[in-house]
């Protein structure tokens, strides 16, 4: 019996059918109402001895979980309490406790919530039982890998959580064909990985060590699974492409407990879908293969923030910005981001591959030459820094201690791997509060000449309210013919094609939690920001209507949704959501098919 048919007759066991939730009937009408998800305390909820068979079936990995910040209502001064605080900032103790989450309040829109009870899953089998035991009790389902979700995704009360953090392992291939596709398909490099990797820990294994590249997320510690199924971008995906569109192979758990393989030659309708439809909608994926490529010879990096000495100087800075992006980055060689900020600052953290020193210097010198002859309008403050370094040492944590510790900081818990590392920019995103976040492509359009005035004159407006990034990796416009191509075939919204940049323009925090004294969300203040916020978004979108917006970076409140994460594509998804989940066991907020149910996934209305 081969693997894929054992993990379909472990879906079917006998305990998983011990008996159904009760569907409440309206009295008055006879009819059957709406379903209704169970909570605990309903006549539904499993009993202690169907968890025990839950747990029986699942090799004991069920554990039953408690806020991590209950006790410290009563005493937030207490040494646990201080010492959860602390460890709060470290991205990988979030990410090994199944109660937390990346992200802990947005205000207004949700608080992270521990399940009641989590799967720890080790193997397929776990995932497809759990997913059963789900569907057969009428439980709310999440499922976790990184727990990176901005919108709250990956945690709900009164739930079961598929925690996938255990199937961690990264296998590399010389020559992969997918299942079934032997006759159209030739070998090719790759790697799988399973649902729980983190990204650091893929490229550690494809780059460090392999001598590979794989096309992936920018911060280290976001999960594979999640930013492949949302379309994923890197530091380099101006010239790799979306890390969606590199995906060969995936494992799925569906909503009927089945274990598929997706892929361009079966279920191909599926494989499309988890390529940018959104996790957590379509079923549990629990391994992924991807293409690796060849490795450049460097990756690099240019750094400095520019202030002007007044408005009328930020505004022709704002000029000589977009001219020279134009001319001298726009193309596969550069990404990452330019950000616009508060007094008259220009901050420049851009990341570049396939160029030397001395042809990433090139580049800049046109920049570094305007503002040199400006005089006293302009200073650098941190001061230009342009470095190259072989592409191999980039997610080398041996090598990024001994030569650039300020970019990195490591899991500093007793015996950390000593390749659990991330950068130092991302901590802040750590046990963060959201006060708002909001995102927007910008058409390419917008950088012909005759357009730049328009463009330069809505950032400057934009960011006279707030701070504004914009992301050039995550627009692929200016990007090799094959990879536009590769990426119009998954779900995200074509609009990425033709976008030269993601706009973001968000509000962020330190950690705050409600009920903790001395730790409360500072609710008028982030109202306040998140007004902000909102008046410098609306200032880009009077040049760029409709612009669309990355499911993954976006407003909470979204209310055209379908049409700003999905575009065109929505209606197909909807058709596959329907095919493989047609009783909606899977929800997420914003997710596909997610209107037909209440905002906390627990009734349907429709």
């Amino acid at each position: 019996m081969d693997r894929r048919r054992f993990l379909q007759g472990v879906a079917a066991l006998p305990l998983l059918s011990l008996g159904r939730a009760p569907v409440a009937l309206d009295v008055a009408s006879g009819d059957i109402a709406r379903p209704h998800r169970v909570r605990p305390g309903d006549p539904g909820w499993p009993s202690d001895a169907l968890w025990d068979s839950l747990r029986h079936a699942v090799g004991g990995r069920l554990i039953k979980l408690e806020s991590p910040f209950a006790a410290c209502r009563a005493d937030p001064a207490a040494p646990a309490c201080v010492e959860l605080f602390r460890s709060l900032k470290n991205p990988y103790y979030i990410g090994d406790s199944p109660a937390l989450t990346q992200t802990s309040v947005w205000i207004d829109a949700w608080t992270s919530a521990p399940s009641v009870y989590a799967v720890a899953a080790k193997e397929t089998a776990d995932v497809a039982a759990a997913v059963s035991f789900a569907r057969e009790h009428n439980l709310r389902l999440v499922v976790r890998g990184g727990g990176h979700s901005y919108l709250g995704t990956s945690c709900s009360a009164d739930s079961l959580l598929i925690w996938t953090r255990a199937m961690s392992d990264i296998t590399l291939h010389e020559g992969f064909v997918p299942e079934g596709c032997a006759a159209t398909q030739a070998p090719q490099p790759a790697v799988s990985v399973g649902a729980g990797a983190i990204w650091m820990h893929v490229y550690d294994a494809v780059t460090t060590k392999a001598g590979r590249y794989v096309q992936g997320g920018g911060c280290g510690t976001v999960g594979v699974a999640g930013l492949i199924q949302s379309g994923g971008f890197g530091s380099f995906s101006k010239n790799y492409g979306l890390a969606a569109a590199g995906l060969l192979e995936a494992e799925v758990v569906t909503a009927d407990g089945q274990v598929r393989i997706a892929n361009a030659c079966m279920n191909p309708d599926l494989f499309w879908a988890i390529k940018g439809g959104g996790g957590g909608s379509f079923g549990v994926v629990t391994r992924l293969t991807l293409r690796t490529r060849e490795l450049p010879e460097f990756f690099g990096g240019a750094f400095g923030t520019i202030t002007a000495s007044s408005d009328r100087a930020y505004q022709e800075l704002l000029t000589q910005i977009v001219r020279f992006y134009r001319d001298r980055l726009f193309n596969p060689h550069w990404g990452e981001q330019i950000r616009f900020l508060s007094g008259n600052r220009v901050q420049m953290s851009m990341l570049f591959q396939g160029l030397d020193q001395a042809q990433a210097q090139e580049t800049w010198q046109p920049l570094l030459d305007w503002v040199a002859a400006a005089g006293q309008d302009y200073s650098w403050n941190p001061a230009f820094q342009l470095v190259a370094l072989p592409a191999r040492h980039l997610w080398d944590a041996e090598f990024l201690k001994a030569n650039a510790p300020n970019f990195i900081a490591a899991d500093d818990r007793p015996g950390a791997p000593a390749n659990n590392i991330f950068w130092a920019g991302d901590r802040d995103q750590s046990g963060q509060i959201l006060n708002a976040y909001r995102s927007a492509w910008l058409p390419a359009a917008l950088l012909e000449p005759d357009r730049q005035a328009a463009l330069v004159d809505a950032l400057y407006r934009a960011s006279r309210q707030w701070e504004v990034a914009l992301h050039f990796n995550k627009g692929l416009a200016g990007a090799p013919g094959e990879e536009l191509l590769a990426a119009r075939n998954t779900a995200t919204n074509p609009r990425v094609l033709d976008a030269f940049a993601l706009a973001i323009i968000a509000s962020d925090g330190d950690f705050a939690f409600p009920g903790i004294a001395g730790h409360e969300p500072d609710v008028a203040g982030g109202r306040r920001k998140a007004a902000a916020v909102n008046r410098a978004m609306n200032e880009l979108l009077k040049v760029a209507p409709g612009a669309g917006s990355y499911l993954s970076e976006s407003d909470f409140f979204e209310r055209d949704w379908q049409r700003s994460y999905w575009g065109s594509n929505y209606s197909r998804l909807a058709r596959v959501k329907k095919r493989y989940d047609p009783k909606g066991l899977f929800f997420v907020h914003h997710g596909v098919g997610s209107e037909e149910w209440s905002a906390d996934g627990f009734t349907r209305t429709r």
